[in-house]
């Protein structure tokens, strides 16, 4: 299990990746697909993830050393398909990927795309983002229970009213609307005793919440989906452990570096044939 220096200089590796973009507000969405990247496999070591355009096959980038905990920047990305190989980080460009997919982004859709589930039985997942702002004094929030330790888990507010319940590793809850403001969450389930938790939740915004397994325990995370007015955080890094933030890093293709971040872990199992070795290749 990766510790929190090893996630956080997964951070870093991903900041390397990074150029400021600015705030993109939620309706540029309607213009193509917001997406962002996650690593909540809890046992999966860092990756490696290679992303190709179909249209044009011989441009691509490589993004290294994502890690467990990590949850990138949305990016706002024209419609398209793409096809995207994960291989053990460190590995040969030319060595068969783990797990290939193609996904296509549609225009006025947020998705996280997430590698989830325990490294024996490694799945790839596209959850969908609802980026509605919640009215005045309120904030809305879901839970993704990336804690293999904790499952089925349940996640109240220090009222007792349900944020999530009885939720499976590595499912996650729909989005309910809470109280805006500092607040207490009492996580519990599966082998691990109940724990009083402490987070923000600010007025106005929406919020991803994760359930991440660590060395001492399971350790809770907020992840900003959307603030008023209507702001969606692009670019910047949030990881267990912390880190610095930052946002991705068009590498020498502009839309096209970016977009292709949407198609990691999109969906399970399907393997690609084996890429050319003489395709043109960014490293990241």
């Amino acid at each position: 299990m990766p510790s929190r220096l090893t996630r956080g200089l997964s951070v870093l590796l991903l900041t390397g990746l990074l150029a400021l973009v600015g705030g993109t507000s939620a309706a540029s969405a309607a213009d193509g697909g917001m997406l962002r990247l996650a690593h909540l496999s809890p046992d999966t070591p860092s990756v490696d993830v290679y992303v190709d355009s179909v249209s044009t096959p011989d441009t691509g980038i490589v993004l290294a050393g994502v890690s467990y905990g990590a949850v990138s920047g949305y990016q706002s990305v024209p419609a398209g398909t793409y096809t995207v190989s994960m291989r053990a980080a460190g590995a040969a460009a030319t060595s068969a990927p783990v797990l290939s997919t193609t996904v296509t982004v549609d225009s006025g859709t947020a998705w996280t795309v997430a590698g989830v589930g325990t490294f024996a039985d490694l799945g790839l997942a596209v959850i969908s983002d609802d980026l509605t702002l919640p009215a005045a004094g309120d904030a809305r929030a879901r839970v993704i229970n990336a804690a293999q330790t904790l499952s089925p888990a349940t996640v109240t507010l220090a009222d007792g009213a349900d944020v999530a319940a009885g939720l499976a590793f590595p499912d996650q809850s729909s989005y309910v609307t809470v109280p805006g403001g500092q607040t207490t969450l009492q996580v519990s389930g599966g082998s691990s005793a109940a724990t009083d938790l402490p987070v923000e939740l600010a007025d106005g915004s929406t919020y991803t919440v994760l359930l991440l397994d660590t060395g001492s325990g399971v350790e809770v995370q907020t992840v900003l989906d959307a603030a008023s007015p209507g702001v969606v955080p692009t670019g910047g890094v949030e990881a267990g452990g912390g880190g610095a933030a930052g946002s991705l890093l068009p590498v020498g293709f502009g839309a096209v570096a970016a977009v292709a971040l949407v198609g990691l872990l999109a969906t399970a199992g399907r393997r690609l044939p084996h890429r050319h070795a003489g395709a043109a290749r960014h490293a990241a």
